[in-house]
């Protein structure tokens, strides 16, 4: 799925993007199942409401706190670059965590009415799923954080792997014991979290516990923080530029549950390169930051010019085949009553390359020590979706657009960002 050059990654039995991706998979098709299970079950508006429960919930939790996991990876293959022990840092990290849970838990309560009114369709147990998905995030992302770092890609994949089981199994045991209802489904995709965080755990404590303890040489609290808070704004844009318009689409269709519905489905859909992809981050980044420490700026431009064919590749075949298959899988597998044309399916296959494309850049901006890249890219980015998603006009075509044009931004930005870093980063060197 993934090729990674052995001057990144060591030698294993199995290769870590198999075993990640396989895990990956599980989860992916588990929320795909999740929200197809709720489409044939429920209601139209109770489906609506948990396929928007669904993308929201995957940007207040994994959208903030991969971040966490991003700065837990970091700290620890640091620690361990440098011949010391992560787990004064990792334990630092996950102190930062809590507070940032709080304040995400704050301000869902704060906004609470209005998201509950315009896009949770009047549920207050799918908002109260929504605050447990952001409790269960903090603590998976901050397993996988360490276990990426310590590059125990297996025990990574055991999370996913587990989670992914435990959403899929709960759902279907929800709709055949007949209690299957919005807020139900949302509690049984945020307790299924618990299931991955147990499985991180166990398989640090049996496989890595020597390697947890100790302590480490402090990291300046005042650059600890900021990097933390500039993941986290650049996480929670990198989901609300993924996944937004179809939550701006159900709020603007409210009398047209049936083409909301469709339009989320197929959003969904025309996501699953993206979820082939998204282990690129965890495998790439401890061995980035390490090779960036060491100055080896050839072994960062040959991964990432290798991952970038895999980009291409996937991301073209996802794109056409959204365009040819997408309208009538939307149908079949979630229950959607409405139809979308293959121009509008093949549009938001694009969109997806293009977030691909973001995806493979970052984790080497962030070893490269350029967080603020990161995030003022995703922030032009979303600024200007959001300009266009309130546009007058189709909600369902406005969406479209702004799905090409928000991650267009970003990963041009980004992309600029990086060949100037590099460019920097190898003058200085050879100075």
């Amino acid at each position: 799925m993934l090729a990674v050059s052995a001057d990144i990654m060591p030698p294993r039995r199995l290769s870590p993007a198999v075993v990640v991706g396989l895990g990956t998979l599980v989860l992916g098709a588990s929320g795909y199942a999740f929200v197809a299970i709720g489409g044939h079950s429920l209601s139209a508006s109770d489906a609506a409401a948990v396929a928007a429960f669904y993308l929201l919930a995957n940007i207040v939790g994994p959208g903030i706190f991969s971040a966490l996991e991003q700065q837990a990876s970091h700290a620890t293959s640091r620690a361990l670059a440098r011949g010391e022990r992560p787990g004064g840092a990792v334990r630092r990290v996950g102190r930062e965590g809590v507070v940032l849970t709080l304040g995400v838990v704050a301000v869902l309560v704060v906004v609470s009415p209005v998201l509950v009114e315009r896009s949770l369709k009047g549920s207050w147990p799918l908002f109260v799923a929504v605050v447990v998905a952001v409790v269960t995030s903090a603590a998976i992302y901050l397993v996988r954080g360490v276990l990426g770092g310590m590059q125990r890609f297996s025990g990574y994949a055991a999370t996913l792997a587990g989670e992914g089981f435990a959403r899929l199994s709960g759902a279907v045991v929800v709709v055949a014991v007949g209690v299957a209802g919005a807020g139900v489904f949302g509690l049984t995709f945020a307790l299924g979290t618990v299931v991955g965080v147990v499985a991180g755990l166990v398989w640090l404590r049996s496989r890595s516990a020597s390697a947890v303890g100790g302590v480490v040489a402090p990291e300046g609290s005042g650059a600890r923080v900021e990097g933390l808070a500039l993941l986290v704004l650049a996480g929670l844009l990198v989901q609300a530029v993924a996944n937004v318009a179809p939550i701006v689409v159900t709020a603007r269709l409210p009398q047209d549950a049936a083409l909301a519905l469709a339009f989320s489905s197929a959003f969904i859909l025309v996501r699953v390169p993206l979820f082939v992809f998204s282990p690129v981050q965890a495998l790439l980044l401890p061995g980035l930051t390490e090779a960036a420490t060491r100055g080896d700026l050839g072994a960062v431009r040959a991964v990432l010019r290798r991952i970038t064919v895999w980009v291409l590749v996937v991301g073209v075949v996802g794109a056409v085949g959204s365009a040819v298959l997408g309208p009538w899988a939307v149908r079949v597998f979630f229950g959607a009553e409405a139809g979308l044309s293959w121009v509008l399916m093949g549009a938001l296959g694009v969109g997806t390359l293009l977030l691909m494309v973001a995806q493979v850049l970052q984790p080497a901006l962030i070893a490269l020590g350029a967080r603020s890249a990161i995030t003022g890219s995703w922030v032009v980015g979303t600024v200007v979706l959001l300009v266009v998603l309130v546009l007058p006009g189709s909600p369902v075509v406005v969406a479209t657009v702004a799905q090409l044009v928000g991650p267009l931004l970003v990963a041009a930005g980004m992309g600029v960002a990086l060949a100037r870093r590099l460019a920097r980063v190898g003058v200085v060197r050879e100075a």
